[in-house]
């Protein structure tokens, strides 16, 4: 069983160690359900009540919330609580599956694939033709790449996985159970005779340090590329549309839409069930509130929510106006009640 000293844990994430600094750890979790030998985390003070009870033998907290907490808790006071629990947490997480190199069996690859060194293929997987496999990359089981597919090196690519033709994949990225990427974008042109179908000539490219969520779409380009830039993350279910760019950084949480032609910068942070209207452009840093609707351009740096989306001071404001009528209304009865006793008198 792994263990660690709370000395060694200060020495490992820094900051300073309020307390026991012989008190043994060897796992981690909730304050709620933490024991006596296991860390947890307190990070934001509306969730204060719940160190009430808790029997973690070390918490980490910042330097805010110090003065918060009385004596008998033994305490890691640290610059960014999230970034150091993750890092105990690997500390003590069960070692990672891995898959001895190899191509099973059962799974379909065309000679004219190349593949790399230390590389796995699961079982009932398929690789087409001319396709192009990264050393110590891991191909799920089921999982599907077509032809002339560009997957670069250290990839994890989990079961049931589909990547379409000429699709270009970076390095080391995360690929989740259920993702398809490069399917024809949504694009159609309305005649007398019907909806005609417009050619989807372009691909999908996911650059490097990327993680995609489970049963996450990324359509191909029209035309040239639907482009993920390095280091972005993707929640499970999110939909992006053709030719869309996302930056650098940013982060997409689950049951996003974005429309085709769309911009998102680098270091946006869309929440859950935000809709992006196509052709517009989203900058740098900009967060985006859960379930709003981004319906034009959004300058950089800014905070918007709500449908349609707009700024949080506009946003309060029209949010709060009713109440102020109402209670301007109650008023003026008052004071109209208040006329007409003078006038009677």
């Amino acid at each position: 069983m792994k263990q660690l000293t709370a000395q060694q844990i200060v020495e490992k994430v820094g900051g300073k160690l309020i307390g026991d600094p012989n008190t043994v750890i060897n796992g981690a979790s909730s304050l709620e359900t933490a024991k006596q030998n296991q860390i947890s985390f307190l990070g934001d003070k509306k969730y204060i009540d719940k160190l009430e009870g808790s029997q973690a033998g070390l918490i980490l907290i910042t330097a805010e919330l110090q003065e918060e907490i009385n004596e008998g808790y033994n305490l890691v006071v640290c610059d960014n609580v999230d970034v150091a629990f993750s890092e105990i947490l690997l500390v003590f997480a069960p070692e990672p599956i891995r898959y001895a190199p190899g191509i099973h069996p059962s799974a379909v690859v065309d000679s004219s694939v190349s593949i790399g060194q230390n590389v796995y293929v699961g079982a009932n997987a398929v690789i087409e033709a001319n396709a192009t496999i990264g050393d110590n990359t891991s191909i799920g089981a089921s999982s599907f790449v077509g032809q002339e597919v560009q997957i670069g090196q250290a990839n994890q690519i989990a079961p049931n996985v589909t990547i379409m033709h000429r699709c270009i994949i970076g390095h080391q990225n995360i690929i989740h159970s259920g993702v398809v990427i490069g399917a024809d974008g949504f694009g159609f042109v309305p005649t007398p005779q019907g909806l005609v179908k417009v050619a989807q000539t372009g691909i999908v490219q996911i650059d490097n340090d990327v993680e995609i969520g489970a049963n996450t779409t990324i359509d191909r380009a029209r035309f040239e590329k639907t482009w993920i830039k390095s280091n972005v993350k993707i929640d499970d279910q999110v939909m992006i549309g053709h030719n869309v760019e996302i930056g650098e950084s940013t982060v997409v949480v689950a049951q996003v839409g974005i429309a085709g032609s769309a911009k998102i910068g680098r270091g946006v942070m869309l929440a859950a069930k935000v809709g992006v209207n196509g052709h517009i452009t989203v900058g740098d840093g900009v967060k985006v509130a859960a379930t709003s609707n981004i319906h034009k351009s959004v300058d950089a740096g800014k905070t918007v929510l709500g449908t349609p989306a707009e700024e949080q001071r506009a946003f309060m404001y029209r949010y709060s106006l009713p109440k102020k009528v109402k209670r301007l209304t109650a008023k003026l009865d008052e004071l109209k009640k208040e006329l007409q006793e003078l006038k009677n008198k």
